[in-house]
């Protein structure tokens, strides 16, 4: 049995790496493990969102959002992937900076669980003595939560003590917690070894030194957080210093999974150790009008489509017997990395609740047919009156060369030819209705495949123009205060 490593990295978007983007951010570390030792899934995309259904389905190997949203782990369903492993003799390890998953008890099921507090919200250690500063305004951010009568991203800056340096941020202090890990344990195999670094997750926090690489001429009010709105909020100049904080973030991150993946070469565990390396979600800045990855704003009333700047993921698959600076253009999907690191590693488990992912094994080996011929993304909705509630997440299908949103932003559904239109910026389904009606077929086969409830499918059955109704949908918090 080989050790399985596994490196989530929170809102890192897929064409943040390789120059694939418009406005390129410097990735170096990812690059070169990318070209020179993993194997690339281009088609990797989200299936529950946001942050703990995704990490739920990678967790269990069970599709989640037809059936439930944001919750503790042990609430989802008897699987877990550190038990399952610890059953056929792994030792595990959680090290994270991702303020949720102690929150939604995923440490309970690991032989040892480790934090970094203080990210998004989260407060360790109280100094009120301080004033808070704001450094964001109001309008130019996210309105809640609230905390003392400031938003998030100032309560943020104050909570973690308006830090400068590279070596305090949270990329360097969870990496770094990682490594040390890997000095201390390496020769104890196997081993299963979860790190998650929430950011590049806003607020954007990032040393102000590696912003100005990105955005050099800029001189008014930092953009440290997106509106969860529309991105006419913002001038020009701010949209630009709003990406250049994410972009240096990125980097940030890119350089201490960098340090991550130097420590295995060190320690030379790629003969006898999987390692994946994936993002869950990515965010808007800018696109579709929007700035954000779910619709929280009180001016802001479209629907929200998981579009391929959100739901298409990172995804590298490294060591072992896996081909070095190779890609595969097959369509894959979280519930699918637990059966696939079980094959790669050679490990065989009996989850408690079958599967529902499929193991790529084979095509990261090198064979050439398909994997799936679709994927969908999409957020669990309880919803009163027969419609998805207005401002809701609504799902994305992807097949090999559509992408379909079965509600737009304004409740019709839109098709993009993604083979030359990747971000989904050309809305194609005037005149293919008969494209359209192909696709949304199979998203309700996909729907009825995973059991969904019949309350559930009537949302999607009949859609059509007219007031949404009421209902919840998942965003990061529920509750106006934190």
């Amino acid at each position: 049995m080989k050790n399985i490593i596994a490196v989530i990295t929170d809102t890192f978007r897929y064409d943040n790496l390789g120059q694939r983007a418009e406005r390129p951010i410097r990735t170096p570390a990812l690059d070169k493990f990318a070209a020179e030792r993993a194997t690339a899934i281009e088609k990797f995309y989200m299936n529950s969102f946001p942050t703990i259904p995704h990490r739920t389905d990678f967790a269990t190997g069970v599709l989640g959002w037809p059936h439930y949203g944001w919750q503790p782990i042990d609430q989802s369903g008897p699987n877990h992937v550190a038990q399952l492993l610890g059953q056929v003799g792994y030792t595990s390890q959680l090290i994270c900076d991702c303020p949720h998953l102690f929150n939604c008890r995923f440490q309970q099921g690991f032989d040892a669980a480790f934090q970094h507090r203080g990210q998004e919200g989260d407060k360790p250690l109280l100094h009120l003595n301080d004033p808070i500063e704001t450094v964001v305004p109001d309008d130019k951010t996210r309105t809640r939560p609230i905390y003392r009568g400031h938003t998030l991203v100032n309560a943020h800056r104050w909570v973690n003590r308006y830090y400068q340096y590279e070596a305090d941020t949270f990329p360097a202090k969870t990496a770094g917690t990682a490594i040390r890990w890997l000095e201390e344990n390496s020769q104890s195999d196997p081993f299963f070894l979860w790190v998650d670094l929430f950011d590049p997750h806003e607020p954007w926090d990032p040393p102000e030194y590696l912003v100005r690489r990105y955005d050099p001429d800029y001189t008014g009010t930092p953009m440290l957080h997106p509106n969860y709105g529309p991105s006419s909020a913002y001038t020009p100049a701010e949209l630009q210093n709003l990406w250049a904080h994410y972009a240096a973030e990125s980097e940030l991150v890119d350089r201490f999974i960098g340090r991550i993946l130097q420590k295995i070469d060190d320690l030379e565990l790629w003969e006898d150790t999987i390692v994946a390396v994936m993002s869950d979600h990515g965010m808007s800045l800018g696109e579709h009008g929007r700035t954000g990855k779910s619709n929280i704003h009180e001016q802001d009333n479209r629907y929200w489509p998981a579009y391929p700047e959100v739901g298409h993921e990172l995804f590298l698959i490294a060591g072992g017997d896996i081909p070095r600076g190779e890609s595969r253009d097959v369509i894959a999907q979280p519930i699918d990395i637990l059966p696939t690191l079980c094959n790669l590693a050679g490990v065989t488990v009996e989850p408690p609740k079958p599967f529902d992912g499929i193991s790529f094994a084979d095509a990261v080996l090198g064979d050439k047919s398909k994997h799936r011929e679709y994927a969908v993304t999409g957020c669990h909705i309880r919803a009163q009156g027969g419609a998805p509630p207005r401002k809701a997440t609504t799902p994305f299908l992807i097949t090999d060369r559509w992408g379909y949103a079965p509600v737009g932003p304004f409740g019709q559904p839109e098709l993009y030819d993604l083979t030359v239109d990747p971000l989904a910026a050309n809305d194609l389904a005037a005149g293919n209705a008969d494209v359209i009606k192909e696709v949304h077929e199979l998203f309700m086969a996909h729907l009825s495949d995973h059991r969904a409830p019949e309350d559930f499918l009537s949302l999607w059955e009949g859609l059509s123009e007219g007031d949404a109704g009421g209902g919840i949908w998942a965003i990061d918090y529920s509750e106006e205060t934190i």
